[in-house]
């Protein structure tokens, strides 16, 4: 089968594979929510007008954090997830967090209210006062369940099933994880659900889409990391990979898209050489591998990949 590889075309994946965040604290979010919360929020202040506050066009005029002349929804400190400076302040709180229900990453099964008879993930649990996400996940994965929740910055949960719980706005989920100030890690009460594959070094891929993010993600991806992935999607005569982000630390650490059925090399990315266009791979078996040298670290990335038939517009 001929194997192919298009970084010119840049055809747009079906908005329904979509999230408008990928990363866990909604950093990159773009998107056009200007109330803090759709059902009654308070409309945002323009940012380009807030020049008492830290954060405006005057001091960060080129875009940075996604600020410009507009009052949409960003997170440009870094926090859990986000904000928007508001009008009437409460208790001399000028700012709050927006609720907004797209932008939630991937693997993010919800946020669940823990009445504790029996928690909504009850087979295994440890305490921790370095608690991060993926400190919690790969607890609950190195123990082979699917589930990981983390509750109040430092409790972590891990099960198979989510026993029905009240499922809440991932506000009340925004408790910082102890181990990591930009991560949320649930709330007093309430326990954040993700799914065990985030983060994960290597799987096996069939469904028709899928989302997949660099080892330890959302933290940062360690030194000396080897990782395969395998996507095979039965029946397609395409793959198209769109990386949502990416954040590779140099030359030597590296990201390769491999022919399934040969090993060749199709498509390769770092620090230096970041993808920059959806790449349209023309076969139904497609090897991801990501290397990490042992000295520098980053983020890591996150793609969305999607098998397709005949035609690049059947998919689009």
């Amino acid at each position: 089968m001929l194997v192919g590889v298009n970084l010119e075309a840049t055809p747009t994946l079906p908005p329904s594979s979509l999230s408008e965040c990928y990363t866990v604290n909604g950093e990159d979010y773009r998107g056009r929510q200007n109330l803090t919360s759709l059902q009654g929020g308070k409309p945002c202040l323009f940012w380009n007008e807030t020049f008492e506050h830290p954060y405006n066009t005057v001091k960060y005029p080129n875009g940075e954090g996604g600020l410009g002349a507009h009052n949409f929804c960003r997170n440009p400190d870094g926090d859990v997830r986000p904000w928007c400076y508001i009008a009437d302040q409460e208790d001399g709180i000028y700012w709050k967090f927006c609720e907004i229900p797209s932008c939630q990453m991937p693997g993010i099964l919800g946020c669940f209210k823990d009445n504790g008879h029996p928690p909504p993930l009850a087979e295994s649990y440890q305490t921790s006062q370095t608690l991060t996400i993926q400190n919690c996940i790969s607890f609950c994965r190195n123990q082979r369940y699917k589930l990981a929740g983390m509750e109040s910055g430092y409790a972590c949960f891990c099960g198979n099933d989510l026993d029905y719980h009240l499922h809440l706005p991932s506000l009340e989920c925004s408790h910082v994880c102890f181990g990591d100030q930009q991560q949320p890690c649930g709330g007093d009460g309430h326990v954040i659900v993700f799914d065990t594959k985030v983060g994960a070094c290597g799987g096996n891929y069939t469904s028709q889409s899928a989302v997949i993010y660099s080892p330890d993600f959302p933290d940062k991806y360690a030194a000396g990391r080897v990782c395969y992935w395998t996507i095979q999607v039965p029946g397609a005569s395409f793959i198209l990979f769109n990386f949502t982000f990416f954040s590779i630390m140099d030359q030597a650490d590296m990201v390769e898209l491999l022919d399934g059925y040969t090993n060749q090399v199709v498509a390769r990315f770092d620090g230096r050489n970041p993808p920059r266009e959806i790449v349209n791979i023309t076969v139904d078996f497609v090897i991801l591998y990501f290397y990490s040298d042992r000295t520098n670290q980053a983020q890591g990335f996150s793609l969305i990949y999607q098998g397709g038939n005949g035609t690049l517009g059947s998919v689009l």
